[in-house]
């Protein structure tokens, strides 16, 4: 989390952005600033996650609709952020701003912020699936995890299956990879396509 305050008119905006998987987790960030501060006249959220189909939202509470989620959303976009939110909590400070003071206001407050976050560029990548024996999940497990392939989950049933992300320019690097390293007797299937952090 970064958290960051400006003051606009004595009004206070204090802003925290955090990196989130989910719309659950946005909301409960959310829930937990609120709580943080019990005595502010507004807390507005704004969060967008995962691609372009995926849940983006900006909530006002209280403030003239459109003049705080909104700017706030379009501030994380417009900077390019994903699997982020960002909440501003106000302290009114007696002065009434206008509708666009507030948007200036509620999107500086972001702005200023996210100046201060380190972002992390995420691409596609697909979850491969490898299935090998018993017999030699382990040794094929470990050589994974010393690879530049993250494992993501270990699956245990009839066969071991050891769930990775690989971009998808390494997709056929990748499956020779799992080959070579166990002889031949790994199966690898290609499942759904994730983001993850890039390295470069």
């Amino acid at each position: 989390m970064v958290e960051r305050e400006i003051e606009v008119r004595r009004s206070r905006f204090i802003c925290a952005v955090a990196r989130v998987g989910a719309e659950e987790e946005a909301r409960a960030f959310a829930a937990g600033r609120r709580r943080a501060h019990p005595g502010a006249a507004h807390t507005c959220t704004a969060f967008a996650i995962g691609g372009e189909r995926s849940p983006a939202r900006g909530d006002d509470d209280g403030e003239p609709g459109g003049t705080a989620g909104a700017p706030m959303l379009d501030t994380l976009l417009r900077r390019g952020f994903s699997d982020t939110v960002a909440v501003v909590t106000r302290y009114f400070g007696g002065v009434l701003l206008g509708a666009g003071g507030l948007v200036r206001a509620y999107g500086r407050a972001v702005g200023q912020t996210l100046d201060a976050v380190r972002p992390v560029r995420m691409v596609p990548a697909v979850v491969m699936a490898v299935r090998i024996g018993h017999a030699h999940a382990g040794r094929l497990e470990s050589d994974l995890r010393a690879s530049p392939y993250e494992v993501r989950d270990v699956g245990y049933g009839e066969d071991v299956v050891i769930e990775t992300a690989v971009e998808r320019a390494g997709l056929a690097g990748f499956e020779e990879w799992v080959a070579t390293a166990s002889a031949g007797r790994a199966r690898v299937s290609r499942g759904k396509v994730v983001f993850t952090p890039s390295d470069g």
